[in-house]
């Protein structure tokens, strides 16, 4: 029965191909962590902007929400089974489906965010196994294990991939000798490709999509390579290594953590692998075919919370200096740092909104790179670490910590509509 019923959805969805898919995913449009927002606050209340839904026993976890028009989907372990729960605006629960038992060692609870495109939602557990929900009823379509399936070697810290979905392809790094990374089909889950890359296990990051006239790439990290991909074939293009750590020192925990996804602008690739060779850019060549370096600054070095792009400069934070910094795209010189400590950041509205791991959300302005704090309250409720990256839909900021995710409106309420 359940083979009829994915067969006619395989029907039915094919017939809906040519219509343009929705995708709500992790950091926002093309996972750039700029959310596509406008007439926000300023400046906060002192206390911070009001407060209007705070949903609790979600399960431990660091994901972050997807928030679409309706609805708000958030990973969560509760007594240590990875669940995903649906609400809707209000808060009221709709459905929540069980995926297997979560990551419970070192930080445990659920790593990264759901995927949603259209009525499909994908999410990847800390064990790295890989599942296909119906976004309106919680139903399980298929699911891949990352050890039978790929052969796949989980990380020191729980896989933490956040799934990258294009066209009828979900991509997929299990880390193994075979299927380092994978593409599947999106629908039923059946490998399209895979390529053995440099054997290497995955590097908690999410990978993203770069499209250039000729070819769509898939960027990601294994341990110690930026990979390159041809998204259609599974063709390696290039890799960047990351040389810091030399190969006898390569094992589990040592050079290997690159959380951040990614940038790409304009022929130029920028990432920032604190853990690695810290901020580079990347000439990419028209074809796609090949990289060469621009530069590199070892004092622009997080770990996980994300950077973004703003004009000609990046932001983003410093691990071992605990700061919030920014760089000047063009020549890698570091311009400004405010004592803010380690964090998540984002932007929208031409302000940076930093959630640092003491718990502390910071509304930041900033111009040709200098940043000053506007604003700041403090997170209280829920529990353990504060590394989940702030959410903004529709004028509402989700903050997730813990088992509890708020949602604020910042909305400023004295601008006239048209």
């Amino acid at each position: 029965m359940k083979n009829i019923i994915l067969f006619s959805l395989l029907i039915l969805l094919g017939s809906c191909s040519r219509k343009e898919s929705k995708t709500h995913e992790f950091r926002g449009e093309n996972r750039s962590g700029e959310y596509q927002e406008s007439e926000l606050l300023k400046e906060w209340p002192a206390k911070g902007p009001s407060e209007v839904l705070v949903l609790e026993n979600i399960g431990d976890g660091y994901g972050s929400p997807v928030i679409t028009d309706e609805n708000i989907y958030v990973t969560g372990s509760v007594d240590s089974i990875a669940t995903l729960f649906c609400f809707n605006l209000l808060g009221e629960k709709l459905w929540n489906a069980e995926y297997g038992v979560e990551w419970t060692e070192n930080f445990p609870g659920s790593r990264s965010a759901p995927t949603l495109v259209d009525d499909l939602i994908y999410v990847g557990s800390g064990m790295g196994n890989l599942f296909c929900f119906n976004a309106n009823t919680g139903e399980k379509l298929w699911s891949k294990d990352l050890k039978e399936d790929f052969e796949g070697v989980i990380p020191r810290f729980g896989h933490s991939e956040s799934v990258l979905v294009d066209e009828d392809k979900v991509f997929w790094v299990p880390g193994g000798k075979k299927y380092n990374v994978v593409a599947l089909n999106r629908y039923t889950g059946d490998i399209m490709w895979s390529n053995p890359g440099f054997g290497e296990r995955s590097a908690y990051n999410s990978p993203v999509l770069i499209e250039i006239p000729d070819k769509k790439i898939v960027v990601t990290f294994s341990a110690y390579h930026l990979l390159g991909l041809d998204a259609e074939t599974g063709e390696l293009l290039w890799n960047h290594e990351q040389d810091n750590t030399p190969l006898e020192k390569r094992e589990i925990g040592q050079g290997d953590t690159h959380s951040n996804t990614v940038l790409y602008e304009d022929g130029a690739i920028y990432y920032v692998a604190g853990d690695g060779n810290c901020a580079v850019k990347l000439a990419l060549s028209q074809d796609g075919k090949e990289i060469s370096e621009v530069w590199r600054n070892s004092g622009f070095d997080g770990y996980m919370g994300g950077i973004v792009k703003h004009g000609n400069f990046i932001y983003g934070d410093a691990t071992h200096k605990k700061e919030l910094r920014s760089i000047d795209a063009t020549t890698g010189t570091i311009i400004d740092s405010l004592k803010i400590g380690s964090g998540a950041l984002i932007t929208a509205d031409n302000m940076l909104y930093y959630y640092n791991h003491k718990g502390q959300l910071n509304l930041i302005s900033f111009n040709e790179g200098k940043m000053k704090v506007v604003s700041s309250f403090k997170i209280d409720k829920g529990g353990k670490e504060h590394f989940a990256h702030p959410v903004i839909q529709d004028g509402i900021l989700y903050q997730r910590h813990g088992d509890v995710l708020m949602a604020f409106d910042i909305r400023d309420n004295d601008v006239e509509g048209d």
